[in-house]
């Protein structure tokens, strides 16, 4: 039975990545507003309905995995060790993903990831997500400080600063992958980079929400 049901959820598993990846080329080639969830379902040999069983909208073809890692930086500061800042925690979680080639921070040569950053930045709606889904990240880890400080503005401040560091340091990944260097160059400095980055942020937030 339990031999059955991993079966089940394999097959359940791969037919979400087929369709996933069908979507995405297809949006990549014509753009998302050209391609109907019925066209991919078609590509992916499945009904649609089979399309939004796994996903709930047209737009989660594209968001689905990649969502919930706007709240990345929200669960270090959360998380993070006593006696830790949370510039510290958020700087030591973006080392961890880089050493690990996280595919969230662009350190990933799976040429789909660079697609879903075409298909997002070519689509005014995606772009709308995104920055909205970011800025619930932010938000989540401005209420955490607020929380622990007592001062909802200067936890704004530093949940908007952290969260633009990260930002760039991420862009700036990506930015080099399209450019054709491999994810194991890009984080060969990538300590030196968080370095510069987060040390911008860390000299106007040294010694805030220090965890007790």
């Amino acid at each position: 039975m339990a031999e059955e049901l991993g079966l089940r959820e394999r097959k359940k598993r791969d037919t979400m990545w087929r369709i996933y990846r069908t979507a995405l080329d297809l949006f990549a080639e014509r753009g998302f507003d050209k391609v109907s969830v019925q066209e991919i379902a078609d590509a992916s040999d499945v009904s649609k309905m089979t399309v939004f069983n796994y996903f709930g909208s047209k737009e989660d073809l594209v968001f689905h995995p990649m969502e919930e890692h706007f709240r990345d930086a929200a669960r270090a500061v959360r998380d993070r060790l006593p006696g830790e800042s949370a510039v510290d925690a958020v700087r030591r979680q973006f080392l961890e993903m880089a050493e690990a080639r996280d595919a969230s921070i662009g350190l990933h040569s799976e040429p789909i990831f660079l697609k879903v950053r075409k298909v997002v930045s070519e689509t005014s709606a995606l772009m709308e997500r995104a920055f909205l889904a970011s800025r619930r990240g932010t938000r989540e880890m401005a209420d955490l400080l607020a929380e622990e400080t007592g001062d909802p503005m200067l936890a704004m401040v530093a949940a908007v600063s952290l969260t633009a560091a990260r930002n760039a340091l991420v862009e700036e990944h990506y930015r080099r992958l399209a450019a054709g260097e491999s994810p194991e160059a890009i984080a060969a400095d990538a300590v030196e980079r968080a370095r510069h980055a987060f040390g911008l942020v860390e000299n106007g937030l040294k010694g805030y929400a220090v965890k007790a």
